[in-house]
This record gives C-alpha cells, structure tokens and sequence, in this order.
C-alpha cells in the first residue's frame, strides 16, 4: 500500500504482537485511519499473524467480523530497528467492548442493548463456526464497538490468534496449563483435553452475557488454582438474582454441563431471550387472538350443543280444553237461525222463524 504513514498513539498488545493506530494518506489525499497489528520478531510470533490473516480473508464479508486492508502482511521496522510485519485492521473508535462498558453505571449495559450485542456475537460465530474454526479467545477485550448508523453501536468480533481449527488441540496446552483461551472464560471440558470445540466459544458467551449484566468480569476474586478445581468440579459462574428470567435462561443453556446441550450458535439465536421489540410484539398479538379464536371456538361447540339437545327433545302434544256448556248452547242458538229471502214489497223488514 503506498501511502503515507502517520504514527497516532499506541492500542494495545497482546501474546503475539502489538497495536498501534496509524493513520494512512493516499497519494490522492484521500486519509483512513487502520489498527495495525504488529508482530514481535520471533518466527513464531509471524507465523501466528500470517494464520490470522489467512483466517480473517475466509470471513471477509460478515459485518460481524473485524476487517482486514489488503491481501498480505506488510512489512516494516519497530522503533528499535528490527523487521516487522503488519497486519492493517479497521478501527473501533469505540475500542473494546470492556473499555465501552465503562461508560454505563457500574458497567452495567441497557437489557435491549445486551440483546442486540449478544445477536451481534452469535451472528459473528455462526460465520466462524461455518467455516471449521473456533475462536476460543471470546472476551470482552476482544470484542470492538463501532457507531451504528441509527444512533446505536455494533460489535465485531476481532483478534484470532488464538483461533483453532474444529478438533484441533493446541501446542502451548497440558496437564499444567489446561487453558485454551483466557481461563475465566473457559468451558469444564477445555480443561479435560484442550479439544477445540464449537460449544467452547458457547460458554464464553454466556459468559459475556453475565459480565454485561452484572458489569464484572465471570469468576470474579477466584484465584486461577481455585478456578481450574470448581471448573473441573463442574461448577459454574454464579448467575445473580438481578439477571431477568430469559436472559437467565439463556446463560443457563451457555453453560450446561453437557456441551451438546447448548446447541448451536445458530440456534441460540431463535433463543426467547434474543427476540426483538417487535417479535415479542408479534408473539403477544398472536396468543391474544389464538386466546380469542379459542374462546369463540368453545361458545359455538355450546351453541351446538344446545341446538342438538333440542332436537332431541320428544314433542309435546297440547290439547285445548273442551268448550263449556255456556258458550255450546249460544253457538247451537246462532246455527239454527234461518234467513229468509227479502220480499218485492219494499219492506225492509227481515222475517225471522
């Protein structure tokens, strides 16, 4: 990339190398500003960066994957004059999800907030997990927050290098050091036999769920030879009676003793705790008409009912009591009277026998 190269101030560093936020000039003025990783100068140390890269170019495309510049790792010299190389990532103006909850009141984010970078994580993992990888690195440190265009945020998932392929064990893992990623976010069975399993990335988000609720990190205060015994005791990070009843249940799944009982990321995501605003909304207008249809249902089984019980119903005949004698004898009086014909003789007069 010919562009000028502008130091602006140093990021971070982790196990393999080291952050710094440059700022690049193109020949046609045009300016961005990239995260550049930076590798140490052990061969080891290059080839971690070179498998990250290769890594990130199969998941380029998914909004919930940081993105790398270019095709290839850049080279350069350190400040104390040793080769480097560089890998050019974008940057979170809102750094990491860690550094982000330092803006909430006791750490603590908004519920709908959780939701969405919860679905943001699994979004990102469904990719991952697609592709054969594991992250087995999912923290808060490695999640990037970036302004949303509706006035909200968005979380990418960022740093691999601790990424394996699915089934695989690391070298740096044993008997002495059992944890495949940062050990207050790992799962019981990682520490059995460092396999790396999909269900592993699964704990760390339930994990990441509880750290954004309760604004600490899991584990918090245990000592790292406590946390390998209580792990291997099957225990779990204590969920707090703060926590709402679908988000429990949802940690819950995360960190079921059984790994095949929590699922996929993919279906975590139709996960209750995880349905939007209008979903639950939609889910609402649906049982109240459900509830009405059913209501409507049973009025016209009665209705029916009752039309059929009629029917069933022998007729009853009425018989009219008979005619008094009184009103016999008026009635016989009136049928013998005789009209006789008028006369010619213009008398008006009626003759009656």
């Amino acid at each position: 990339m010919q562009s000028n190269e502008e130091f602006v101030k140093f990021l971070g560093e982790g196990s393999y190398g080291y952050v710094h936020l440059v700022k690049y000039t193109n020949p046609d003025g045009s300016s961005f500003h990239a995260a550049v990783k930076n590798s140490y100068t052990d061969d080891d140390d290059f080839d971690n960066l070179q498998r990250e890269l290769r890594i990130l170019l199969q998941l380029r495309g998914n909004q919930r994957i940081i993105e790398c510049f270019g095709d290839k790792l850049e080279q350069g010299l350190s400040s104390y004059g040793n080769t480097v190389r560089k890998l050019l990532l974008e940057y979170a103006p809102e750094g990491s999800l860690n550094a982000f909850m330092e803006n909430f009141a006791g750490r603590e984010l908004p519920e709908a907030m959780i939701r969405d970078f919860t679905r943001m994580i699994l979004e990102g993992l469904v990719s991952i997990h697609h592709h054969g990888y594991v992250h087995c690195d999912l923290k808060s440190d490695n999640l990037l927050v970036f302004p949303s265009r509706n006035s909200s945020y968005e979380l990418k998932i960022s740093d691999f290098g601790n990424c394996l392929s699915v089934g695989e064990v690391p070298d740096y893992w044993g008997i002495d050091s059992p944890f495949v990623g940062t050990p207050i976010y790992m799962p019981p069975e990682s520490l059995r036999d460092g396999v790396a399993r999909k269900t592993l990335d699964l704990w760390s988000v339930g994990c990441l769920v509880l750290e954004m609720y309760t604004g600490v990190v899991p584990w918090e205060g245990v000592k790292l030879s406590d946390l390998k015994a209580r792990l291997l005791d099957g225990e779990a990070p204590e969920i707090p009676d703060c926590v709402p009843c679908d988000a429990r249940n949802f940690i819950e799944t995360c960190f079921s003793s059984t790994p095949e009982e929590r699922g996929s990321a993919c279906e975590l995501l139709f996960h209750r705790f995880l349905r939007r605003l209008e979903e639950e909304e939609q889910t609402v207008a649906e049982e109240r008409r459900n509830s009405i249809l059913l209501k409507l249902k049973l009025r016209i089984r009665r209705a029916s009912k009752n039309v059929t019980e009629k029917k069933e119903k022998p007729l009853k005949l009425m018989f009219l009591p008979s005619k008094p004698p009184q009103l016999k004898s008026t009635l016989n009086r009136f049928l013998r009277l005789k009209i006789m014909p008028m006369k010619r003789s213009g008398s008006n007069l009626v003759s009656v026998q």
